[in-house]
């Protein structure tokens, strides 16, 4: 039964409350490993059963991949047919790399999609520059929430340069990336998750965290070792792996190190954020 109590509080209570409307998502960003026949004991036919499970255990609206072969991306959906993938490969085909989206087709709505290249000519296909030595990429989509009030973002997915020489490529690669989010994202609010091949005192990595909020280190709560690239060890020796925002408060953040006896689904742990709409 109300009391006068209860009545007095209900305004209070509304400004603590989320709103009904305002659904978290669980963001992932994966640098998966390409299925190279080199890596032997964890070639992508012994790691596919262990990614599979790991994403399914947990649960993302949105994965950023780097380095996905059509045939991982078409196994993953095949295996969880909930998720739909899209995006080029680097060369603008689908025979190499991929910076391949995949979403919840029941959780969100793809409204438009595209891509561009980290050089001097972002809009050539499979254009390079600043002295890298293969095509890297970005992959965006624009989505809106299917529960509750729809809510609109936009989520860019790249992979920078990876080589010891290629700093100041993967600082003009971030200020790139940067410089194209006005033009498509407008105002809403923006995810980016990628392989940055950076370390937090890096020059690209400050540039990102000038303009966008680092989910790892702004999560209320984190779990997992902070570092990512791992080697298929399970030992990380560098943060490498990132998801950044802009309008969205990070309510906690994970580094997932789920294995089989030893076994891993990457030479990366994927890195995981639940994030609450800002506005």
């Amino acid at each position: 039964m109300f009391t006068r109590l209860t009545l007095c509080l209900l305004p209070a209570l509304a400004l603590i409350a989320p709103a009904a409307d305002a659904r978290d998502l669980t963001v992932m960003s994966f640098n998966i490993r390409y299925p190279s026949p080199e890596d032997g004991p964890d070639r992508w036919e012994t790691r596919a059963p262990i990614a599979i499970d790991m994403i399914r255990a947990q649960d993302p609206d949105l994965i950023g991949t780097q380095e996905l072969y059509q045939r991982q991306g078409d196994a993953i959906v095949a295996a969880l047919p909930r998720f739909r993938w899209f995006g080029r490969d680097r060369r603008g085909a689908h025979a190499d790399e991929h910076m391949g989206i995949f979403y919840r087709g029941d959780r969100l709505r793809l409204v438009r999609s595209g891509d561009f290249w980290l050089s001097d000519t972002p809009d050539q296909v499979g254009s390079s520059s600043w002295g890298v030595d293969l095509p890297r990429m970005v992959n965006w989509g624009m989505f809106e929430t299917r529960e509750g009030k729809p809510r609109r973002f936009v989520l860019f997915d790249t992979h920078f340069a990876h080589r010891d020489t290629d700093d100041e490529a993967r600082r003009k690669s971030a200020e790139l990336l940067l410089s194209r989010i006005p033009a498509i994202a407008g105002t809403l609010p923006v995810i980016v998750t990628g392989d940055m091949n950076a370390t937090p005192d890096s020059t690209a990595y400050a540039a990102f965290t000038a303009r966008l909020r680092d989910a790892w280190t702004g999560a209320a709560t984190r779990d997992g070792p902070e570092r990512t690239f791992h080697a298929f060890t399970g030992t990380a020796d560098r943060r490498i792996d990132y998801i950044f925002v802009r309008d969205f408060a990070p309510l906690s953040a994970r580094v997932v190190t789920h294995n089989r006896a030893g076994r891993y689904a990457s030479d990366h742990f994927p890195v995981v954020a639940t994030l609450r709409p800002a506005k």
